[in-house]
Formats: C-alpha cells, sequence, structure tokens
C-alpha cells in the first residue's frame, strides 16, 4: 500500500513514518513542511514531499492509496492556527483525497472532539477545529478510520491499549509511540473501518484492541 503521512514531521507522525517503513506491504510517503525535514524522513525510510496544509498540496497526493492525517497545530496554539490546521487542512485532505479516488483516509483526532462544548475554554477551539474535521470526513463517502486518542505522552510504547466507541476514563493518557502503531494498523484491519473510536492505555495488544471495536 502506498501510504501518505500528513504531518510527518510531529511527533505522532514521525513514529507512524518509521513504523510504515518497517512493513513491507508499505510504501511511506512523509508530507513536511520544511527543507530541513525531509533528510530525517529519507533516512527514516520514506520518500519525502514538501508542502504546507495552508497552501496548495494537491501534488502530494499523487500515487497513494491511503492517507494518514496526524498534522496538528496543537491544543496551545492561536485560535487562527488551529481553525487553518486542524480544522481547513484536514478538510482539504479529505476533499483531495476523493477528488484523487484515494478511499482509505486515517484522521487522528482527540478524545473529547465528539463534545467540544464540554471541554475547558482553553482547548475548546481545538476541540471544535477537531469536530468538524471528523464531521467532513464521515460525511466524505471515503473509507474513513477517526481515531480518539486520550492525553498523549512521550513514554515508551506498551503495545498494549484499551479501545472503545467512548472510554469511560476520561482522565487516561496514552504514549504517542501507541498512538502511532494504531493509526499504521488501522491499515490493515478491516475492523476499523467506518468507525470513530477512542483509545487510551491498556492491557490488550494493539491488533486484538482494534479486532474487537
Amino acid at each position: 500500500m502506498n501510504v501518505l503521512v500528513i504531518g510527518a514531521a510531529g511527533h505522532t507522525g514521525r513514529l507512524a513514518v518509521s513504523s510504515l517503513a518497517e512493513n513491507i506491504q508499505h510504501h511511506v510517503k512523509a508530507m513536511v513542511r520544511k527543507t530541513d525535514q525531509m533528510r530525517e524522513m529519507e533516512k527514516l525510510g520514506a520518500k519525502p514531499v514538501l508542502a504546507d496544509l495552508e497552501q496548495d498540496f494537491s501534488y502530494a497526493i499523487n500515487d497513494v492509496n491511503a492517507i494518514i492525517f496526524a498534522a496538528g497545530s496543537g491544543s496551545s496554539t492561536g485560535h487562527d492556527k488551529t481553525i487553518a490546521v486542524d480544522r481547513d487542512g484536514a478538510i482539504k485532505a479529505v476533499n483531495l483525497a476523493v477528488q484523487h479516488g484515494i478511499t482509505r483516509f486515517i484522521m487522528l483526532s482527540s478524545m473529547g472532539a465528539d463534545r467540544p462544548d464540554a471541554a475547558s475554554e482553553f482547548i475548546r477551539h481545538y476541540l471544535e477545529a477537531k469536530y468538524a474535521a471528523d464531521a467532513h470526513l464521515m460525511k466524505s463517502g471515503l473509507n474513513y478510520t477517526i481515531v480518539r486518542p486520550g492525553c498523549l505522552t512521550n513514554d515508551s510504547p506498551s503495545g498494549k491499549v484499551a479501545a472503545a466507541v467512548q472510554i469511560a476514563d476520561r482522565t487516561g493518557t496514552i504514549s504517542r509511540a501507541d498512538v502511532a502503531e494504531v493509526l499504521v494498523q488501522c491499515l490493515l484491519v478491516h475492523e476499523t473501518e467506518g468507525r470513530i473510536f477512542e483509545i487510551v492505555s491498556g492491557d490488550v495488544p494493539i491488533g486484538e484492541a482494534l479486532r474487537q471495536i
């Protein structure tokens, strides 16, 4: 499978690129914004493409079968940047996938994106952007998976998660490495197709947890 990772230079995106590149079933294209990030992607085993979500990036979509959208402005950025990247950038990526006939789209969202109105004012604009992007993907006709992790950490991967449509413990955390592996495994686990689910650290191996959703 030829996979484009959008947001490949981010923490989670980089880990997803690395995992994909280790799998002989996948050929990886890594979308980055800066020229100095291209060399790193090559070292990871990916084909880098220089493009910006806030500009025209239609050329980056060529020759791929699936997209993993792992880009994000971060919850601490200003409203304008969050709208430009997390909402509008994601929506543009979905539209381009439709135009190019790409059927598989994996979206990295966030726990709480289903109810942004219930979030604190500090993070509400971020979750509102994620909500809009998720809703657009669901209506696009693409074969989608929307992954909503709990609070992200830089801990070492455990390879085990808890996955459900809604996780009871809203305070759960998960390592970026485990999130990246979930995104990658969604490409091959058919039970995740057309599904939205939340993930936190748990005690079930990732592949098994995804098949049980």
